[in-house]
């Protein structure tokens, strides 16, 4: 049976950041994860520069690189007023085809081993765990990240979800070459039951991504219908759907997406990114979240590993309380905006009263997003 100081299952963003930051520290880590890089995933593919620092510390350069830098948000309502605002802090336009993979390439320099396939069973005994992966050896190891994502058969099988629950989302995205949106501009733009975020990323390439209620995209059958009946009510989406030439043969999506609470520690594994709670796209970036609950889960482990400071317990408590403390009152307002955007005439409403102060839309926006963190 094969050995590891850490094994994490999952390679996204969460993942890898972990895996970086514990490999840094000398320790063994395995990496499991479905699916060779580099590769798209649906995302809003914005990361604000709170992250940023933190990201240079690690050896992931995203200064350096010509990344699209965003320092505008502007939102539109259905049938209401846009507004423009500039961001407190702003951030870059990155798809996850490149940031994934330039993490992925950090962790290959640090030695980090990898294994493309899918993890089966996680079982804990006498202080290690015991993971079956698929066509592949037990591998035993003292701890266990679990960033496997928005869902997996793993939240079944450790009891942080039936598989009766509801899972009401649907999450689309595609690039699109479109010369008319700005590079410094991030939009969001209301229609009826869902929101969609518009910005560019690297070449120049524009990044459509939304979420909706899967009920009300149930009845059109295909994205090409619910685009062209639902999508482009609002007219700025449907200027954008009308003009803008698809790069993807055909868009991305993800079904079954659910917004419910989930444990941060389930048998003893500490889980980070969107296995941790997946975070509204509301809530400020959702990406810079995740990196910087990977941070937080891979120092309070490593003061575990180092045998002097914290029992496993103490460990699985500490890390709980700091999750808490930066992100539970970030994803709650997340949660409110989300409720306020999917109903049409509190939009409306709200964007009007909004539209009269740059101050209060943007007590809003800090609310949402965290300050830069340090390595």
């Amino acid at each position: 049976m094969k050995c590891a100081d850490v094994l994490i299952i999952g390679g996204g963003l969460a993942g890898l950041t972990a895996a970086i930051e514990l490999s840094t520290k000398g320790y063994r880590v395995v990496v499991v994860e479905k699916k060779p890089y580099p590769r798209h995933k649906v995302c809003g593919e914005y990361i604000s520069q709170e992250i940023v620092p933190y990201m240079q510390g690690i050896g992931v350069n995203l200064i350096a690189n010509d990344f699209p830098q965003i320092d505008t948000l502007q939102l539109s309502a259905q049938n209401g007023p846009a507004v423009s605002v500039k961001l407190p802090l702003g951030g870059i336009g990155i798809s996850r085809y490149e940031l994934d993979n330039l993490l992925y390439e950090k962790c290959i320099y640090n030695n980090v081993k990898f294994i493309f396939s899918t993890v089966t069973n996680v079982q804990f005994n006498s202080d290690d765990f015991k993971v079956t992966i698929e066509s592949n050896p037990k591998i035993k190891a003292g701890l266990v990240f679990g960033a496997f994502g928005k869902r997996s058969n793993l939240d079944v099988s450790l009891k942080r979800r039936t598989p009766r629950q509801k899972s009401p989302w649907l999450a689309v995205k595609c690039h699109y070459e479109y010369g008319k949106h700005p590079s410094n501009v991030v939009g969001l733009h209301n229609f009826e039951g869902g929101y969609a975020g518009i910005s560019q990323v690297e070449k120049g390439k524009i990044n459509l991504c939304y979420l909706a209620s899967f009920e009300s995209f149930k009845s059109y059958g295909n994205i090409e219908a619910f685009n062209a009946e639902v999508v482009s009510k609002n007219p700025f989406l449907a200027e954008f759907l009308s003009n803008a030439i698809p790069v993807f043969q055909n868009p991305l999506s993800i079904a079954q997406i659910s917004f419910g609470k989930r444990p941060l520690v389930s048998n003893h594994i500490l889980m980070c990114g969107d296995t941790a709670g997946i975070i509204h796209p509301l809530c400020g970036n959702g990406m810079a979240m995740a990196i910087h609950g990977a941070y937080i889960a891979a120092s309070v482990a490593h003061k575990f590993l180092s045998g002097y400071e914290l029992s496993r317990t103490s460990m699985e408590k500490q890390y709980e309380k700091e999750w808490n403390a930066h992100f539970k009152n970030r994803i709650r307002l997340g949660e409110w905006l989300q409720s306020v955007m999917l109903h049409t005439k509190w939009f409306n409403l709200g964007l009007r009263t909004i539209a009269k102060s740059d101050y209060l839309l943007q007590s809003i926006i800090r609310q949402t997003h965290g300050t830069p963190i340090l390595n």
